[in-house]
C-alpha cells in the first residue's frame, strides 16, 4: 500500500488522539456552550465533506449513465443511512448527557457505553476516508490525492474537539486521566480500521465506487442528524452551535475546493 495512503488513513486518528490528550491539561468539563460549538463544528465539517468529497465525486464518476447519473449517489446514500440505522439498533451505546442507553439492553458500564457511542460515530468517517483513497488508488478521474488528503485533514480537524468531548466526561465519570485518554484515543482507532476495510472491499468491487462514495456520505449524514445536530441545538442560546456549524462547513468547503 502506498505510503501516502497509510499516512492519510492515520491523519484522522491523530486528530482524535491529540484531542483526547487534552484531558491531561484541562481540569474540568467543558462549558456547555463550548460543547455545543464543538458539535456544531463537527457537523458542519461532515456535511461539507459529504457534499464536496463524496456526493459530487459520486455523481461525476457516473457521468456515463446520462440522466440517471444520480442513481449511484442516491442508492449509496440510502444504503449508508440504513447501515448506520442498523448499527444504532444492534450496538449498545450511550450518547453524551443521555440518561438511558440505546440499542440492546446490556450490563456494560456507563463509561464503556459512552466510548461505544463515539466509536459508532467514527465508523462512517473512516469509511469516507477509505473510499476516497480507494478511488485515487483505482485511478478515478474524479478523485485526486490532494482531495483525499484534504478530506483526511478535515476529518482530523473535527476529530480534535471530539477527542476532548469524550475524554473529559470519562474523567468526570471517575476514570483516571490516563484511562480516559486511552479510551478517548481508542474510540478513534476504528477509523483507520474502517478505512482499510473499505479499501479492501472497493478493490474487489471497483466498478461500484460511486455507490461506495454515496454510502459513506449517507452514513456520515446519519451521524450528523441523529447525534450532532441535537447536541448543538440543545438548551438555550443554541445559536452557538449554528455559528460553529457554519464555520466548520465553510472551512471544509474552502479546503476541498482550494486544495482538492
Amino acid at each position: 500500500m502506498p505510503i501516502e495512503v497509510i499516512s492519510g488513513l492515520l491523519i484522522p486518528f491523530c486528530g482524535t488522539v491529540l484531542g483526547a490528550a487534552c484531558v491531561f491539561f484541562l481540569r474540568d468539563q467543558l462549558p456547555r456552550n463550548v460543547e455545543r460549538g464543538f458539535a456544531g463544528f463537527a457537523a458542519g465539517v461532515m456535511v461539507a465533506a459529504s457534499v464536496w468529497s463524496l456526493i459530487i465525486p459520486s455523481i461525476e464518476a457516473s457521468a456515463g449513465m446520462g440522466r440517471l447519473l444520480f442513481v449511484p449517489a442516491f442508492v449509496g446514500f440510502w444504503a449508508g443511512t440504513l447501515f448506520l440505522l442498523l448499527l444504532d439498533h444492534i450496538i449498545p451505546h450511550l450518547h453524551l448527557r443521555a440518561e438511558e442507553s440505546e440499542g440492546p439492553r446490556t450490563k456494560l458500564e456507563r463509561t464503556t457505553l459512552l466510548v461505544l457511542a463515539v466509536t459508532l460515530h467514527n465508523i462512517p468517517e473512516g469509511m469516507a476516508v477509505g473510499v476516497v483513497f480507494a478511488g485515487w488508488m483505482t485511478g478515478s478521474a474524479t478523485i485526486t490525492l490532494a482531495g483525499a488528503m484534504t478530506l483526511a485533514i478535515g476529518i482530523a480537524i473535527q476529530n480534535f474537539p471530539e477527542g476532548v468531548i469524550i475524554s473529559l466526561p470519562l474523567c468526570a465519570e471517575g476514570e483516571s486521566r490516563g484511562k480516559a485518554f486511552l479510551s478517548g484515543a481508542g474510540s478513534g482507532a476504528v477509523e483507520p480500521i474502517a478505512a482499510l476495510a473499505t479499501i479492501a472491499a472497493s478493490a474487489l468491487i471497483a466498478p461500484f465506487l460511486p455507490y461506495l462514495l454515496g454510502f459513506a456520505a449517507g452514513a456520515m449524514m446519519y451521524v450528523v442528524v441523529e447525534e450532532l445536530i441535537p447536541q448543538m441545538s440543545e438548551g438555550e442560546h443554541s445559536n452557538i452551535g449554528t455559528v460553529f456549524f457554519t464555520f466548520g462547513f465553510t472551512l471544509m468547503m474552502v479546503l476541498d475546493v482550494a486544495l482538492g
